[in-house]
């Protein structure tokens, strides 16, 4: 019963963001250590902690909003990686692979909002 939230492939998928923002984000400048960089590994592991703790509670009212707030960490991190990105930061080919895992990840919990629902 524990560790539900494990299953979930959204979940999974939300985990292989956070790994590619931190990856990405080791060659971002030192003097963005505490800006850029850290805003957007915060988004970004948002979302598969606020998928977690919504698999944890006991209401679907709370797991639906645990979810939209996973959402909005999504759509955060998209605008940070495109910020990043017209920065010089990323490269434009790092930052379509992370749109399109943020876009994949994003479709996956609206699907899963849908189900609950």
């Amino acid at each position: 019963m524990q560790e539900q939230f494990k299953n979930l492939k959204v979940w999974q998928k939300a985990m292989e963001l956070v790994k590619q923002v931190y990856q990405m984000t080791r060659t971002f400048p030192k003097d963005e250590q505490y800006g850029l960089t850290s805003q957007m590994r915060r988004a970004a592991v948002s979302v598969p902690l606020n998928i977690a703790e919504g698999k944890g509670r006991y209401h679907k009212k709370e797991y639906i909003q645990f979810l939209y707030m996973a959402r909005g960490s999504l759509y955060e991190t998209m605008t940070l990686i495109e910020l990043a990105q017209e920065l010089k930061y990323l490269a434009k080919p790092e930052e379509e692979v992370l749109l399109e895992r943020c876009s994949e990840i994003t479709a996956m919990t609206n699907g899963l909002i849908q189900a609950i629902q």
